[in-house]
């Protein structure tokens, strides 16, 4: 079947952001990962090039996690008490990226202090050759003490860093400028807050070009048609050449996945939704598949076989083997 020829030429295209830097590079990363470029609709070629398939980031807490449900813990069970020991893990299963949080820093989860999470991250860039974003907390009150000094102790590794809100957003910016990150932009799911904070970080100086925006998530059943919604405005905007929406989009799929009650549930509930071991990964697979379609460049996800299905996904929808690392 001959391929239609595009129907609108669109005037700009979504920016590229490099994540991660090797020792040619000043840091001391094997690979970096390259997203965003796009110039179309996602996976139609015909519209527009996709340089960069989505790329994939892992989940790496800094202590174990106490919600996860019973599929997480057969993967990660051995090894999430350990954040450089899960680390690995992921990287040997398979991440682009990897994922840390920060979570003992907030004052209810151990309150751990900005020196002892230092070392934790400077550990995790030890133990792996991966790309790295580094969240806090998401305590404005703790993460201005605390991610200012991750930048520093991280300058020259070009993390991503997160996030810049709407009502926190200095301390994390100048951070990032100064140490030379890339910066993730938190808005709560409408495209008018996306872009007033862009507008705000951008207003301090710091490049757009730099920015990977997280307009919040949500899992398959549980409003991802809304998201699915304002990616959609996102990209159309972005390719209409509003240079404050046009930034690559990270999507946290495995948290939000993973907390819908059909997805953690036990096998009490196997007679109906099938096994526990299954239905979670699936439940993950799909949301994220389904939010590739509206646009997203980076995905934050949990389960290997749920990322194993993915990458299948976009391997057929791209048309050739996955190329997003790079360097």
């Amino acid at each position: 079947m001959a391929i239609p020829e595009a129907n609108e030429k669109w005037s700009s295209r979504v920016n590229t952001v490099v994540i991660g830097a090797t020792e040619s590079e000043g840091g001391t990363r094997g690979r970096t990962v390259t997203i965003g470029g796009a110039s179309g609709i996602p996976f139609l070629s015909f519209d527009g090039e996709a340089p960069n398939p989505p790329a994939v980031a892992m989940e790496v807490f800094d202590i174990e996690p106490d919600t996860w449900p019973a599929p997480l813990e057969e993967v990660y069970g051995d090894v999430w008490s350990d954040p450089v020991a899960w680390a690995r893990r992921v990287q040997e299963l398979g991440a682009d990226l990897v994922n840390l949080r920060l979570v003992s820093t907030h004052p209810d989860q151990g309150n751990r202090s900005p020196e002892e999470a230092v070392e934790i991250v400077l550990a995790v860039l030890e133990a792996v050759d991966l790309p790295l974003i580094v969240w806090g907390c998401l305590v404005p009150e703790k993460d201005q003490k605390l991610m200012p000094k991750v930048a520093e102790a991280t300058e020259g590794e070009n993390c991503l860093l997160g996030a810049a809100t709407e009502t926190d957003y200095r301390t994390l910016t100048a951070s990032a400028q100064a140490y030379g990150h890339k910066l993730i932009a938190l808005a709560p799911c409408d495209i008018n807050k996306t872009k007033q904070v862009n507008i705000l970080i951008t207003d301090m100086g710091y490049p757009a070009e730099d920015i990977v925006v997280y307009p919040t998530a949500a899992a398959l059943g549980y409003g991802m048609e809304y998201i699915y919604s304002i990616l959609e405005r996102g990209r159309l905007a972005a390719l209409s050449g509003d240079s404050l929406l046009a930034q690559p989009v990270i999507l946290d799929v495995g948290y939000e996945a993973w907390r819908a009650k059909e997805a953690k549930a036990g096998d009490e509930f196997a007679d109906v939704w099938g096994p526990a071991a299954q239905r979670g990964p699936v439940w993950e697979a799909a949301t994220a598949a389904t939010l590739l379609q509206g646009g997203v460049d980076l995905l934050v996800m949990c389960h290997p076989k749920a990322v194993d299905s993915v990458r299948d996904a976009i391997d057929q929808l791209v048309g050739e083997p996955l190329g997003a690392v790079a360097g």
